[in-house]
């Protein structure tokens, strides 16, 4: 197998446009046509993860923080990262950082952040806009059938809990084959007129190369019509942060604790306790102080995250409690979560989770 081969796979799992603007995600060392020996997973890239990748065989790095955050004016083993890049290359390992985009898809980092917590009736908490698009297209009424079941393989007419959603019009197509044309139907050089149907769904745009593809494929026609044009609906799927509920309220205390065993927190900073039971859990893996006021506006009774600094603990305003668990223990669980998603695809292929702990972070 190629390391493009897991890239893609990678790719669909969490799309590289699902990325914040100031992110610097994807393959950032290596090529994607090189042979891949084994995948090593981390949430950091540190020397000590490029010598046990060494040490187990694994030519291909999968990392949820990226080795290379911002740009690199030299390389000459001065710094920390320089030293990384290096000993990367010199091995010929691959790097792949699968960073803020696997942060904003439902099933990514928060959502396996609410599984190990319990929470049920989960949705993002921040939907991300401009991220719909509706696609119209025409075909032959005697092929809409196949053609929207190519649609919705690709990923196209889902809306909230429903799939395959789409509208159908019927009227009447024309065109005239031009010259070298190779019509499916009609004379060349002769206008035809045909009985189709214009079909509408909606369409996510992290799918559309696959979308569009699926529908040239099981088109008829040799030049396929259709159009796309960008929705202002949020996407449910896609965005930051999320918000579910716990099968049986808690008291503030036995939550706490519950948070410490479960993240294996050696401490946890928070806000004043309210005397309240918690029941609607808000919750974002990594830095997530942007969304104290969404988590406050969606009713949360505590608010999980990390990196919060000592202005933020004022902004719950006595209506909910923000708790910091630390950053590396919010997204520990993303190495079991890529871990899974890529044994589930290869199940027979070397994935190794790291042995190691990354985080930088010590207490006395």
């Amino acid at each position: 197998m190629l390391i493009s081969d897991f890239i893609y796979f990678l790719e669909i799992l969490a799309p590289p446009s699902l990325q914040e603007h100031y992110d610097n995600c994807g393959l950032l060392i290596g090529q994607p046509n090189w042979t891949c020996k084994g995948v090593l997973i981390s949430l950091d890239v540190t020397e000590q993860i490029i010598e046990e990748a060494i040490k187990e065989n694994c030519n291909l790095i999968v990392a949820h923080h990226p080795i290379i955050f911002s740009g690199i004016k030299k390389i000459n083993g001065q710094s920390a990262v320089e030293k990384q890049v290096i000993k990367a290359i010199k091995n010929d390992i691959a790097v792949y950082a699968i960073h803020t985009n696997l942060d904003n898809v439902i099933d990514g980092v928060n959502g396996r952040m609410a599984q190990e917590i319990g929470l049920e009736n989960t949705r993002i908490l921040l939907p991300k806009n401009n991220q719909l698009a509706g696609l119209v297209t025409f075909c032959p009424k005697a092929h809409t059938s196949a053609v929207k079941d190519a649609l919705f393989r690709g990923g196209a007419g889902a809306i909230g809990k429903y799939d395959e959603c789409s509208f159908t019009t019927s009227g009447i197509g024309t065109f005239r084959a031009g010259d070298n044309a190779n019509p499916f139907i009609g004379e060349m050089g002769v206008r035809h007129e045909e009985q189709e149907d214009r079909i509408e769904v909606i369409l996510p745009l992290n799918r559309k190369a696959e979308v569009l593809k699926n529908l040239k494929d099981t088109h008829p026609y040799e030049e396929v019509a259709y159009y796309l044009y960008l929705l202002e609906n949020q996407f449910e799927e896609v965005g930051s942060g999320m918000i579910g509920s716990l099968s049986e309220p808690m008291a503030e205390k036995d939550f706490l604790k519950m948070l410490q065993i479960k993240f294996n927190a050696k401490s946890i900073k928070h806000s004043e306790l309210l005397n309240r039971p918690i029941k609607n859990v808000a919750i974002c893996g990594g830095s997530g102080s942007f969304l104290i006021k969404n988590a406050l506006s969606a009713k949360a009774d505590i608010f999980v995250t990390s990196d919060l600094k000592y202005h933020d603990f004022f902004l719950s305003k006595g209506q909910m409690i923000l708790a910091d668990i630390g950053h590396f223990e919010s997204e520990q669980y993303t190495i079991d979560l890529i871990f899974d998603k890529l044994k589930e695809k290869f199940p027979t292929f070397v994935v190794r989770k790291t042995s190691l702990n990354t985080n930088p972070v010590n207490y006395l």
